[in-house]
């Protein structure tokens, strides 16, 4: 694992770019070269937006392998302040006042159960994975200001931001980004400053407008049931705003009939199948939602950075 001492030693080096490495979620991790002239420019424009100045305390436990990480560090660099390096786990201590906090979700969740550490926190930054409806609302009830980031490696971060203190679940692009979709519904991104200038995603979404959107899955996470699309991410938000499943995904299955068919990946015990499909049938679906499939596993599929890979059924056997 990289340290903040290895970062700042190619950030200082003669290098016009940091090499960085996608997550691998939706497919194989990748190498790839950063602009430090695209790094500073976003990591201006979130100082900007959070008030972080001179006289700000930042605070990173994150892995100095990933972009969240490594722009934290930049944006301690731009605003000439000061930068916390914390344990890169679920649980630490936070004993003095931090201005911005860049956090997974587990680590929120945890620091949720902390009074006298979250109440040290001005705001919290979170990102790498999604964020459910139960802890959205703990954050909420908690009355902690915190945002939800949307970018990529590539964006150097995010280029948009959602208020979860607000309680809606609209992203709002940062200064000098603009949005539009393609003919899938995807999001593409475009700037005029940073040297990506325009960048096509993956992720469907609704467009409010240029400024502003709703997320709504992965166009490559789709699951096409007899013609119904069906998006794994909001059968996810579903099932865990109504349940308390351990650990799961959903995925897709082969079905003769429909082509596709939906399946849910659980990480437990042979023993529990049952009982997690007594849950499954009290809630109510939409025509083509329900999990059809229940697969149990020992542990989730992840990526080294803890996210979750979407694995189908066939492929996990």
């Amino acid at each position: 694992m990289a340290s903040l001492k290895d970062f700042l030693a190619e950030w200082h080096s003669p290098d016009d770019y940091i090499v960085a490495h996608t997550s691998g979620s939706t497919g194989q991790p990748k190498e790839i070269h950063l602009l430090k002239e695209d790094m500073s420019r976003s990591a201006r424009a979130t100082n900007k937006y959070f008030g972080i100045n001179s006289t700000s305390v930042l605070g990173i436990p994150l892995s100095m392998d990933y972009i969240a990480g490594k722009m934290m560090a930049v944006r301690a660099i731009e605003a000439s302040c000061r930068l916390i390096e914390l344990p890169v786990a679920n649980q630490f201590e936070i004993n003095e006042h931090v201005d911005l906090l860049s956090v997974v979700p587990s680590q929120a969740a945890c620091l949720l159960k902390c009074p006298i550490y979250i109440n040290n926190v001005g705001a919290l930054l979170l990102g790498g994975a999604s964020v459910d409806k139960c802890l959205e609302t703990d954050i909420i009830n908690a009355n902690i200001p915190a945002w939800i980031g949307y970018g990529m490696t590539e964006t150097c971060s995010h280029v948009a931001l959602r208020h979860i203190s607000q309680g809606n679940s609209t992203y709002h692009a940062m200064q000098e980004v603009t949005f539009s979709t393609d003919d899938r519904s995807c999001l593409v991104i475009e700037s005029e400053v940073f040297s990506w200038k325009r960048l096509a995603t993956n992720d469907v979404v609704n467009l409010i407008d240029s400024k502003s959107f709703e997320w709504v899955g992965r166009a490559d996470n789709v699951i096409n049931s007899g013609g119904i699309k069906v998006y794994p991410e909001q059968i996810e938000a579903y099932i865990k705003e109504n349940t308390h499943l351990p650990p799961f995904y959903i995925t897709s299955a082969p079905s003769t009939k429909w082509g596709n068919i939906v399946a849910i990946v659980v990480q437990g015990p042979q023993c529990l199948q049952h009982e997690i499909e007594r849950t499954l049938y009290i809630l109510e679906w939409q025509r083509g939602t329900k999990p059809v499939v229940i697969k149990m596993i020992d542990e989730l599929p992840r990526t080294s950075n803890g996210k979750i890979r979407r694995l189908t059924i066939s492929q996990i056997c």
